[in-house]
């Protein structure tokens, strides 16, 4: 069964984050799944079980039915949780996503600078309504998790992020390797090195910490965590893409992740759970001995696996932005389970 769904329940946003997967904008794109047909979804996804859902965007509070869609879901016994960059959250807001059943958020903090987070996103004044929105969160009662876009390879950003919102109250940490996907493509990364170190840094500096923090997009850090002694139950396999997670595309396709834009079916012509449970792709992607290079014969693909969206975009650099479409399994160029060009790991080697 599904254990998280990430639902783009939205293209527009007033942001204009340099890295944004989905290309958002001011304008809502052609198809968007309308409040009928996405109660719907929820019943499809509700017929595979209880998976946690996060409504994301785009800024999901740009959707004036985002109230009555949350609700829906929770009234048929899903955890719906909501990814926002807390631009809008104030307290009457707060109260009304907990009215409306939304157990957790998830909110966008980059750097203990507020300069810096607001260029990385593009408007003024986006740091301290997300600092903001956090406390509002916290009061109404609802769960926050800091989703932190790690673009400088530096344990001192992560470490001023974590201790920020550490003094907010705030226990749960999600750090963001980038992935060239949408806006992203246009962002030179670091060195799969650097960043190797970087993970390397974080899980030592925080290994005895009663927080929960994990690595998302950099599924290697599975790897350096066994090397160095440190488990958590809590972690999962390094890459979930098709395997306990997925995501729906704000027309209703179905992809294995918000990073690899292949399409596995739409919930408008073909039921979610039919899509889950027998899409070709999900099938090979939930098998290990599909890997191939590198990543096929790892000692490690079983925990970490690569990440599929890396592999893919290794082939198909020049896949369109995903408001210009999705790609689907007869038109796959891509090897999304070909070797993940971002680890510098030889099987074999020592891990670090």
């Amino acid at each position: 069964m599904p254990r998280i769904i990430s639902w783009n329940i939205t293209l527009r946003c007033p942001l204009k984050c340099s890295h944004c997967y989905v290309d958002a904008g001011v304008e809502e794109a052609d198809g968007v799944l309308s409040t009928e047909e996405a109660f719907s979804v929820i019943d499809q996804i509700r017929a595979t079980g209880k998976p946690v859902v996060v409504l994301s965007g785009g800024e999901p509070l740009l959707r004036k039915d985002i109230y009555e869609i949350a609700r829906y879901g929770t009234e048929q016994g899903l955890r719906m949780v909501m990814g926002t960059s807390g631009y809008f959250i104030d307290h009457d807001t707060a109260i009304k996503l907990r009215n409306a059943g939304i157990r957790a958020v998830a909110i966008s903090l980059d750097s203990k600078d507020a300069a810096t987070h607001d260029s990385f996103r593009g408007l003024d004044g986006v740091w301290e309504r997300a600092v903001q929105a956090i406390g509002y969160c916290r009061n109404a009662g609802i769960g926050v998790q800091i989703n932190m876009s790690v673009m400088r390879s530096a344990i001192s950003n992560i470490g001023d992020v974590i201790e920020l919102g550490t003094s907010l109250g705030v226990r749960d940490y999600q750090l963001f390797f980038p992935v060239p996907t949408g806006r992203a493509r246009h962002i030179e990364p670091r060195s799969p090195e650097e960043y190797e170190e970087l993970i390397r840094q974080i899980l030592i500096r925080y290994r005895d910490s009663d927080l929960n923090i994990r690595p998302t997009c950099a599924p290697q850090f599975r790897r350096i965590a066994d090397g160095l002694g440190i488990t958590n139950p809590a972690w999962g396999r390094g890459c979930l893409a098709g395997i306990t997670y997925c995501r729906i595309f704000a027309n209703g396709d179905v992809t294995p992740c918000p990073y690899l834009p292949v399409s596995a079916g739409n919930v408008r012509t073909t039921p979610f759970s039919e899509i889950w449970n027998n899409s070709p792709l999900f099938i090979a992607l939930r098998d290990p001995d599909n890997l191939t290079g590198k990543c096929g014969r790892c000692d490690f693909k079983t925990i970490c696996g690569g990440c599929r969206a890396r592999a893919y975009r290794l082939e198909d650099a020049a896949s369109p932005l995903w408001c210009d479409g999705l790609a689907t399994p007869d038109t796959l160029k891509g090897e999304c389970c070909g070797e993940d060009p971002w680890c510098p790991y030889e099987p074999g080697g020592t891990a670090i």
